[in-house]
Parts: structure tokens; C-alpha cells; sequence
């Protein structure tokens, strides 16, 4: 099976990240992008960035200018998505302005995400099941990972599934799963506050 390439395109300039240790022997090519006025680059982040060998590389704009770093990104997205048409791309980056592009390029079948980390990248995030009773034991699962940190109300726990189900799951699909959760005894209410009684992790 072929394995997808997936190019993460960081704007330097907005975010700066330190988990891109992460990508190393991944599918990943990245691409930092930076202002001509970026001239100082964190050791850390240069000794990350060479451990990816050939996969990684710096792209220094030759003008500033407002919003100039955006519009390269978008430029090498289109570049590449001709050459590579399966591949995904993922923009690192606190900024907004691009999602009316990534909502264009899912219209065209071009995968594009942004994120504001690279953990966040959807390549890290498992994919979470349609079926009910899977469901139940994807978030069972991911309250015992939690450990003492688990939601303690109802309105947090209820934030907490519609997170976890990348915010697809409609409002009566959480009501419909949080029912579930309280049928199967794993999870009990009393006024507002939620408390558990989960399987022993093994």
C-alpha cells in the first residue's frame, strides 16, 4: 500500500513550533516558511529540522509585505498538490485567514487542515468510530487515559466527547452517547457534577 506524503507547511512567522521531533520517520515533508527579517533560528528547532534529513527545508521569502508569507504557502500547496494529488497537507499556523482556502481545496478533493501545533495534525489523532457501541469504548478509553484529570460536570464532559469526535458528532448523537454512557454505568449524575466507574486499566 502507498503510503500518503504529507507535507506540513509551518508560517514561522506565526507559529513557532517545538514538537516537530515528531514528524521524524513519519510520511512527512516540511517546509518552514520564513520572513526575510527571520535571520535567527532556535538551535533546537535547527537540530529537529535536520533530523529529518531531505525532508525537511527552509524557505525564506526574499520581500516582506503583508500577508506575503501567506500567499507563498498557498502558492506551494498549489505547486505540489498538482505533482503529489493524494497527498495531504497540513498548515501550522494560529491563523485564520487561511481556512477559507483549505474550505476551496476540500472542494477540489485536496486534503488541507490547519492546525496550531503539530500534535494537532489529524495524522496523530485516531480515527474515532460511527458505530454507537464502538463509541462508547473510544471514550471509555479515553476517560481512563485521563485518569484524575476527567471532566467533573456534565457541560464539561459534554465538551469534552464533541472534542474528542473532532466536533462531527450532532446533538443528539452526543445526548444519544452520553445516554449510553450512563446506561452501560460508566458514568452516573447527580445535579450537575458526573462521577465514573470505569474498567481498571490493564
Amino acid at each position: 500500500m502507498t503510503v500518503r506524503t504529507n507535507f506540513v507547511l509551518v508560517d514561522f512567522e506565526n507559529v513557532q513550533p517545538k514538537d516537530i521531533g515528531l514528524l521524524k520517520d513519519g510520511p512527512f515533508k516540511v517546509k518552514v516558511y520564513l520572513g526575510p527579517n527571520q535571520s535567527k533560528i532556535p538551535i533546537s528547532l535547527a537540530a529537529a529540522l535536520q533530523s529529518l534529513g531531505e525532508n525537511a527545508e527552509y524557505i525564506v521569502l526574499e520581500t516582506a509585505g503583508n500577508n506575503a508569507l501567506d500567499f507563498h504557502i498557498a502558492y506551494y500547496i498549489g505547486v505540489l498538490s498538482a505533482l503529489e494529488p493524494n497527498a495531504f497537507f497540513h498548515i501550522i499556523s494560529k491563523d485564520s485567514g487561511f481556512d477559507p482556502l483549505l474550505k476551496y481545496l476540500k472542494s477540489k478533493k485536496v486534503f488541507a487542515h490547519r492546525s496550531t501545533c503539530i500534535a494537532d495534525i489529524p495524522y496523530f489523532k485516531p480515527v474515532l468510530p460511527a458505530a454507537p457501541e464502538a463509541q462508547v469504548e473510544a471514550v471509555v478509553a479515553d476517560l481512563i487515559r485521563r485518569k484524575a484529570s476527567k471532566p467533573r460536570t456534565q457541560k464539561t464532559l459534554l465538551s469534552t466527547l464533541h472534542a474528542l469526535f473532532k466536533k462531527e458528532l450532532s446533538e443528539q448523537q452526543l445526548a444519544a452517547l452520553f445516554a449510553a454512557l450512563r446506561k452501560r454505568g460508566f458514568v452516573s449524575v447527580e445535579g450537575t457534577k458526573v462521577s465514573y466507574v470505569l474498567p481498571t486499566a490493564s
